[in-house]
């Protein structure tokens, strides 16, 4: 649910299931309607805003607040590293290495094959770190999180990296799973970091 949208939706919650009792936490805030029904609202970029008024007042300004955060997406051969200030994309790189798909020869070409591949996805990692560092790296004493999103196992063939160390050090969530990360792809992850998560279980 993006922010922006997020009081009307809590407004219509609560005309279609009676009168609502809040209670919030530092990373999630529940709304119960007097039919039983509950919606479970995450709170992004936690701890909750501990002051603004009351529960729903502080989630809807704390998730609406513009914050500058470092987005580093990678897939294997892919990659993309970006600071945002809200929605604004400030900085930005992106780029890609070629690596081969598995071979289904056998034998000593299949050897050859794999060694060869292994090379060019090691190649690709240190391309993924080189950029993560000469973007988000300059930015990292002013960022309030960082996002990362694409494979996980490309992602964490990084974390050894002990330049990244303080760039994986402000990791939140979520993980975005996102396609081959183009600037297209990165110019939209806004959408899905700043959004809050809701469950909702209807009554019964």
């Amino acid at each position: 649910m993006g922010p922006e949208r997020l009081g009307r939706w809590i407004d219509g919650f609560a005309g279609r299931h009676g009168p609502i009792e809040v209670t919030a936490a530092d990373e999630v805030v529940r709304i119960e309607g007097a039919d039983g029904a509950v919606a479970e609202c995450v709170v992004p970029f936690p701890p909750l805003t501990a002051q603004g008024g009351g529960p729903l007042a502080r989630l809807t300004t704390h998730a609406r607040r513009e914050r500058r955060v470092g987005v580093l997406l990678v897939r294997l051969g892919g990659y993309a590293a970006g600071v945002f200030q809200g929605e604004t994309l400030v900085a930005s790189k992106v780029g890609s290495r070629l690596v081969h798909g598995r071979s289904a020869a056998g034998g000593w070409s299949q050897q050859r094959f794999a060694r060869r591949r292994e090379k060019q996805a090691s190649q690709a990692h240190d391309a993924a770190a080189e950029v993560a560092l000469r973007v988000l790296g300059p930015h990292v004493a002013g960022l309030e999180a960082v996002i990362l999103g694409g494979d996980r196992r490309a992602v964490d063939a990084l974390r050894p990296d002990r330049r990244l160390a303080p760039i994986f050090a402000l990791e939140a969530d979520p993980f975005l799973t996102v396609p081959d990360p183009r600037l297209a792809v990165l110019t939209g992850t806004p959408a899905q970091f700043r959004a809050v998560r809701i469950r909702v279980v209807d009554p019964g």
